[in-house]
C-alpha cells in the first residue's frame, strides 16, 4: 500500500524537521549563531488520468486528472541571517557588527574562514584571535606595554600607551560580505567557508557601501527565538504523530484485507 511509504517520508522529513529546531535551541546563547529553518518539496506524482486528456468520442475532455503523490522530502536547511540583538559586555576586545558582513579569520591550513562571532582576545603574542587562537585578518598586534585599547565604528584600532600623549594606530578591520549570505558552509565553532552558492567574498572597511559598522565592547547574540522554535517543534511533533496514525490506519486496513475470506 503505497500510503505506508508515503507517511513514512512524512516522518522522515519531520524528524529532520525536529533535528534543525533542537540545533537552534541548543544554540540560544552561541554567539553570533545564525538559526536554520527545514524546507520541504513534495515527491513525485503517479498519474493515473492526465488532465486534459479525452474523454469520450465528442472531444469532451477531462478536467482536472487524477494524480497520486509520493510523499515529501527535505529541499534545503535554509540558514536565516538576519541581525541578533546586541549585548554589552564591557570587554574592550569584543566586537559586534551592527549590520552586513563578516570578521575574517585564518586557519591554521590557510584558509581564511568568516565569523559573526565577535569575542575576541589577545594570545601570548598579543595577535588579535578568536576563542580557539585563529588570528583575525588583517592581523592586528596589540603591544604588550597597552593601557587602553579603541576601536572606532570604522575599524581603526587604536592603543594608549605610558608617555604617549595620543592613541596609536595599530591597524584597521575589515570586513567581508558575500552576494548570498545564507549559502556559506558552516564548519563550526562559529565559523563559515564560502561556497559556490555563497559567491566570493568581498572585502571593505566599515561602515562603506555594503558593509555594517563595528561596535566596541558588544557581541552579536544568536537571532534565535525561543517562543517561535518552541511553536515550531509543536507543530512538527504534531505532523510526526499524525503521519505515524496514517501508517496505523494502513497497517489496520492492509491486515483487514488480508484477513478477508473468499
Amino acid at each position: 500500500m503505497q500510503a505506508l511509504r508515503t507517511a513514512a517520508t512524512g516522518m522522515s522529513a519531520q524528524q529532520l524537521n525536529v533535528e534543525v529546531i533542537s540545533n537552534n535551541i541548543a544554540n540560544m546563547n552561541t554567539v553570533g549563531f545564525k538559526r536554520q529553518r527545514a524546507e520541504f518539496q513534495d515527491l513525485l506524482y503517479q498519474t493515473l488520468e492526465r488532465a486534459g486528456a479525452q474523454s469520450s468520442d465528442q472531444g469532451t475532455v477531462v478536467p482536472t486528472g487524477i494524480q497520486i503523490g509520493a510523499g515529501v522530502k527535505t529541499g534545503s536547511v535554509y540558514r536565516i541571517t538576519e541581525q541578533g540583538s546586541l549585548t554589552s559586555t564591557g570587554n574592550d576586545l569584543d566586537m559586534a557588527i551592527d549590520g552586513r558582513g563578516y570578521f575574517q579569520v585564518l586557519m591554521p591550513n590557510g584558509d581564511t574562514a568568516y565569523t559573526r562571532a565577535g569575542n575576541l582576545s589577545v594570545n601570548d603574542q598579543g595577535q588579535l584571535v578568536t576563542n580557539e587562537g585563529y588570528q583575525i585578518q588583517p592581523a592586528i598586534t596589540v603591544p604588550s606595554d597597552t593601557t587602553k585599547v579603541t576601536i572606532s565604528k570604522t575599524g581603526q584600532v587604536q592603543v594608549s600607551q605610558p608617555g604617549a600623549t595620543t592613541p596609536t594606530v595599530i591597524g584597521t578591520i575589515e570586513l567581508a560580505n558575500f552576494v548570498n549570505q545564507a549559502g556559506l558552509e558552516a564548519i563550526g565553532s562559529n565559523l563559515f567557508l564560502t561556497s559556490g552558492s555563497s559567491g566570493a567574498a568581498t572585502t571593505g572597511a566599515p561602515g562603506s557601501t555594503g558593509f555594517g559598522t563595528v561596535l566596541q565592547g558588544y557581541t552579536e547574540a544568536s537571532n534565535v527565538d525561543a517562543v517561535t522554535e518552541i511553536t515550531s517543534l509543536i507543530t512538527a511533533q504534531r505532523a510526526y504523530e499524525m503521519n505515524s496514525k496514517v501508517i496505523t490506519s494502513a497497517d489496520q486496513m492492509l491486515a483487514t484485507a488480508n484477513q478477508l475470506k473468499s
